[in-house]
């Protein structure tokens, strides 16, 4: 890569990535180009970001008209991409109403808030404890790091935002023992992304749904990496069988455009009030117009069916390498966690790269695969030959 960018990013950029060698000049579909002209089969998608992948027509289209009209005009008038898009995810999570944000972070914040507001205003100010599960990962904010069940994202930031509290994922009986007068809200990840791209039980989420409504608690559903198609559902707790009174969104349903959002059920709907929460991006006209368009393409029957057939496919490939070095191949959708030995799995990533494979770590063993959801099986193929190349 141009040793100039790097040189200008270590003297002029804060230190906080650990970066791979590569600079990206384009891309297209599940195909990225560096700056050497070398093409990459992205099985990353911008951390889950580029669910309709590279240069997608449809998406670069909306893009242009938008900008010719307008990018930003802030929350003190209407705008109608932001009224389309809510109408697009009421209707399709059988939810209430939404709040847009500008990330997961900050969706997982506003659930955090409004958790604690409906409880404040039933119970009185000292109901107001979330309980997280531990390996949970909710974002890196003060209040969403500490709702995060991880230590070792916990070093240095003392002290934490209280009114949290962790639980064994999967084991009811710890839930049951935490949940006192105090809990206003349990909050969860289906898919536990960060730590390994591992599924809750359904069975145990059923019951924290029922423990939650018998107890007036605020189920709260971490989506912002499972939503919006990753699983092969477009939320994810379709497939729990579950109906949460909160739900944040983010990565995927902007395409490559910042956006989160809060999905409130019946019961906290108009909880915040005006002036009780904002944020100056949040619908912002640009992001809310291609999630409309992300929205329009994802929630199709047959759309999902392929990611969900696509994403069995993959799994079923990779379970079918001869190696011993992979451990455990596990996930839903075109969200994929390969668990391999811990010493070996940064040598398995850069084999990869010099392959012109693209892919994600996560947990301390797990390579993670979040393709694009228009990836092809003649992609997965050839992913596979480099994948049977590397193992092998």
């Amino acid at each position: 890569m141009n040793l100039e960018i790097k040189e200008k990013e270590n003297q002029y950029v804060m230190s906080t990535y650990g970066r791979f060698d590569i600079c990206f000049k384009k891309g297209n579909g599940c195909v990225l180009v560096d700056d050497e002209n070398h093409s990459y089969l992205d099985c990353t998608s911008g951390i889950g970001v580029n669910s309709l992948g590279h240069n997608h027509p449809e998406v670069v289209k909306v893009i242009q008209e938008q900008a010719q009209n307008l990018l930003h005009v802030s929350n003190l008038y209407y705008s109608e991409p932001m009224i389309y898009l809510a109408e697009k995810l009421v209707t399709a999570s059988h939810m209430n109403k939404v709040f847009f944000a500008n990330s997961g972070a900050e969706a997982n914040e506003g659930m955090i808030k409004i958790a604690r507001k409906y409880s404040y205003d039933k119970y009185g100010e000292n109901r107001n404890v979330i309980l997280t599960l531990k390996q949970s990962f909710h974002g890196r904010t003060m209040a969403t790091l500490s709702a995060t069940g991880q230590d070792k994202f916990h070093h240095y930031f003392y002290p934490f935002v209280d009114g949290f509290d962790y639980v064994e994922c999967n084991n009811i009986h710890d839930l049951e023992n935490k949940c006192d007068d105090k809990v206003c809200g349990i909050m969860m990840e289906l898919i536990q992304g960060e730590s390994g791209v591992v599924p809750l039980n359904v069975e145990y989420v059923q019951q924290v749904e029922k423990l939650c409504h018998e107890k007036d608690i605020l189920l709260m559903i971490d989506e912002v990496q499972t939503g919006i198609g990753r699983t092969g559902t477009l939320f994810a707790f379709e497939q729990y069988q579950i109906h949460p009174d909160l739900v944040s969104l983010a990565k995927g349903l902007g395409a490559g455009m910042p956006i989160g959002a809060v999905l409130a059920a019946e019961k906290c709907q108009n909880t915040l009030q005006k002036g009780e929460h904002g944020t100056t991006f949040g619908g912002n006209l640009m992001s809310c117009a291609v999630a409309n368009k992300v929205m329009e393409i994802v929630n199709q029957p047959d759309f999902l069916y392929e990611v969900e057939q696509k994403g069995n496919y993959f799994m079923n490939q990779i379970k079918a390498i001869s190696s011993s070095d992979i451990k455990e191949v596990r996930g839903k959708g075109l969200m994929i966690g390969i668990v391999v030995d811990e010493k070996k799995r940064m040598d398995y990533v850069n084999e990869f790269i010099k392959k012109g494979l693209l892919v994600l770590t996560a947990g301390i063993d797990v390579i993670r695969l979040l393709p694009p959801l228009i990836i092809s099986y003649e992609e997965i193929d050839k992913i596979i030959l480099i994948m049977q190349e590397v193992f092998q």
